[in-house]
């Protein structure tokens, strides 16, 4: 990744976490919508946005809908406010990292359990 692609995706990862914060007020969202990474293309045409939230499947499905519904809204707030010649459009995806590291850690505090030796058995 090229350090322009690199400075574009920190931009956007944090004009989209601002306005999201700010600017959003869709109920359907919550309070906490977390955007976790950036990918932009290198013609920088897309971005794709990681987001993440701690949510059951149907939340995350409308809560993608919600955004993909906004990217337009997300557009234009970020032509006014960066100085890049295009905006590239924008496509939301779900990051689930955070859910798959707090089950590895439950796995391995399970494993860690059974493991333990039983002090009081001679």
């Amino acid at each position: 990744m090229t350090r322009r692609i690199e400075r574009v995706n920190n931009l956007i990862r944090q004009e989209i976490s601002e306005l999201l914060q700010r600017q959003v007020k869709d109920p359907r969202l919550g309070s906490f919508v977390a955007v976790t990474e950036v990918s932009t293309s290198p013609d920088l045409r897309y971005a794709k946005i990681f987001i993440s939230r701690i949510s059951s499947g149907e939340v995350k499905q409308e809560t993608l809908s919600v955004l993909a519904a906004a990217s337009g809204f997300f557009r234009k707030e970020m032509a006014k406010r960066l100085k890049l010649r295009r905006i590239p459009e924008l496509s939301f995806q779900w990051d689930d990292s955070i859910e798959r590291g707090a089950h590895l850690l439950k796995l391995i505090d399970e494993v860690s359990i059974d493991s333990t030796p039983d002090r009081h058995r001679h």
